[in-house]
């Protein structure tokens, strides 16, 4: 696959991606056998972006760096100043102009471990598991409202369930390193990233947006196993970037990529800046064999294992 074909409109998407107000960040392992300074053994990352649900058509761009650094997010998302929702990992916190969101998905996923595995299962875990449980119980009454609408539910009945929870966490004292320990700390200093999502209705309260996207090639990679080199690993970062763009748009992804091989060399070798616009995803004027059984839309507002 001649994948720098596909260089100026994954650049192109980009430029949607760090516009969109809401922006969704993870990151993955990939091992790159001949890496200038690296064993072979050693683990490199596979960053993912992926836009919100923000009534746009949505982006999904990979990036492949050598480390897990925070300067990577940062350096790739220069420009964009909007809502960014992750994880935990403190490397997120290098990006700045942007208004941290926090995921509550962690965060039940925290609880639940803590719940003990004996048929007596009373205890702070449980209730812990259960104001999460509340909080997107909610969320799957708000699904089909506007941002609007969603933001005022939230601020009458979502709102309280979350003080409430963050004044019975100050009430914990857990045994330092336990599982019970881990979830009170995730959640003490995660509070304001956690609270973010009662800013705006279009934020979503868990970074599953992007685990879902970034699903595909973590099951890619249980086969493929490793790139061989830099340069194969970014042009899997290329690809996977276009399939899961195309598929996000609910295309079918053979026919799209069939057609952007058939149309884009001709295009870029008259005019190498030449306006891909057509090109996009969500265009209408894609043939229409890119829509011919097509995949059907795999993300929703709130997607959760207890869904």
């Amino acid at each position: 696959m001649c994948i720098h074909w596909f260089q100026p409109l994954y650049d192109l998407l980009k430029t949607y991606l760090l516009d969109s107000p809401v922006d969704h960040a993870d990151e993955t392992v990939i091992q790159v056998l001949k890496e200038n300074g690296k064993t072979p053994q050693s683990e490199s990352r596979m960053w993912v972006y992926a836009t919100g649900n923000t009534g746009k058509p949505p982006v999904i761009l990979f990036e492949y760096q050598p480390t897990r650094s925070g300067k990577h997010a940062k350096e790739f998302l220069a420009g964009f100043n909007g809502y960014l929702v992750t994880d935990g990992y403190i490397g997120y916190s290098s990006v700045p102009d942007v208004t941290h969101c926090g995921c509550w998905q962690h965060v039940r996923s925290k609880w639940a471990d803590a719940i003990p595995k004996t048929k007596d299962k009373e205890g702070p875990a449980l209730k812990g598991f259960e104001f999460c449980e509340k909080l997107f119980a909610f969320e799957r009454i708000f699904a089909d409202m506007t941002p609007e609408e969603r933001l005022r539910e939230r601020q009458k009945r979502s709102k309280p369930v979350l003080e409430a929870y963050f004044a019975w966490v100050e009430t914990l004292n857990p045994l330092v390193g336990s599982r019970l320990g881990q979830a009170v700390v995730y959640s003490r200093n995660q509070r304001i990233p956690l609270s973010s999502f009662l800013l705006d209705g279009r934020i979503e309260i868990s970074n599953n947006r992007a685990e879902n996207a970034i699903r595909p090639f973590c099951v890619g990679r249980k086969n493929f196993l490793f790139a061989a080199t830099v340069r194969g690993a970014q042009s899997s970062a290329i690809a996977y970037s276009i399939v899961e763009s195309a598929k996000a748009n609910r295309l079918n992804p053979y026919h799209y990529l069939l057609h952007l091989l058939t149309e884009l060399p001709a295009v870029l070798t008259k005019d190498p800046a030449a306006d891909l616009s057509r090109f996009l995803p969500w265009t209408d004027n894609l043939p229409e064999r890119c829509r011919r059984n097509a995949v059907p839309e795999l993300t929703g507002f709130v997607k959760t294992p207890a869904d």
